[in-house]
């Protein structure tokens, strides 16, 4: 995890500028994230979602000397202005944006996908998994120049069907469309956007799917370089797309998960 190893230092993202959308606590893929891009030298704002989260995100953002921590609701329109006209304001311009959050009602991430899903929950799911990536998306490339980069996190439940995902399932699928028409649209304005499809890891949102701890250890045992999926191989692909490293590269999926997606039958005799 992100407290297991030290975050490499250095100057990559020296003078950069970018709002981190999504941490959940010390363990989210997207705290991880922030941490790298911090330690090359980025400058982070952060939004969090509640009072609960404000509780956790806070200390967080300060340990990374953070001076923008901001609520958004990102279904609320009038928050999402206020997020990037407070970045206008104090920054007058944005280098990056990470975008990790997603929600169903996990008691629909069970069962039969066709019988257990509702109208409300599936509009839901893509509002906040995959609209909220284009509604920030727009805000921010009004404030990027040239060499403007964004990243989401997605999942392999995109691509395949798995135990447990159902509808988010669905809502990465639609997330990872909208990256590929978003890249499109912005890459005349030099703005590159990517996403990441993270393996599973301990995370809150792993927690929410049922089976999830299952998932972790098929993940580990069926991937071809027979580990977990690791904070730091995920926060380094991030440092690659949203830094200087990551230019002509745009609307991809980006697998870190050990090599478990291009798996289709899990070797039995050790690969011989």
């Amino acid at each position: 995890m992100a407290d297991e190893w030290v975050f490499p230092k250095g100057e990559l993202m020296r003078g950069k500028r970018g709002l981190v959308m999504g941490v959940a606590n010390d363990k989210s893929i997207a705290w991880g994230i922030a941490q790298q891009l911090a330690a090359q030298g980025a400058e982070i704002a952060f939004t969090y979602q509640g009072e609960a989260l404000e509780k956790r995100i806070k200390p967080l953002a300060e340990s990374l000397g953070s001076q923008i921590v901001l609520e958004c609701d990102a279904t609320n329109d009038q928050h999402l202005d206020a997020v990037f006209d407070r970045l206008k304001t104090t920054w007058g311009g944005l280098d990056f944006l990470v975008h990790s959050i997603a929600f169903s009602d996990k008691n629909e991430l069970k069962g039969s996908f066709v019988e257990n899903t509702t109208r409300e929950n599936f509009l839901r799911s893509m509002d906040i998994s995959a609209f909220s990536f284009v509604a920030a998306g727009k805000r921010a490339s009004k404030l990027m120049k040239r060499d403007g980069s964004m990243i989401t996190l997605t999942y392999l439940g995109a691509e395949r069907v798995l135990p447990s995902y159902n509808v988010m399932g669905v809502a990465k699928a639609a997330l990872e469309a909208s990256m590929r028409y978003m890249a499109r649209d912005l890459g005349p304005e030099g703005i590159r956007v990517n996403a990441i499809s993270a393996g599973a890891m301990r995370t809150l949102a792993i927690a929410g799917i049922q089976g999830g701890r299952g998932l972790i250890q098929t993940g580990r045992e069926w991937s071809v370089m027979k580990e977990d999926t690791t904070m730091e191989g995920i926060a380094g692909c991030a440092l690659w797309l949203l830094s200087d490293l990551g230019r002509s590269t745009t609307g991809e999926v980006i697998h870190v998960d050990a090599g478990f997606h291009i798996v289709g039958v899990p070797s039995t005799d050790g690969g011989e």
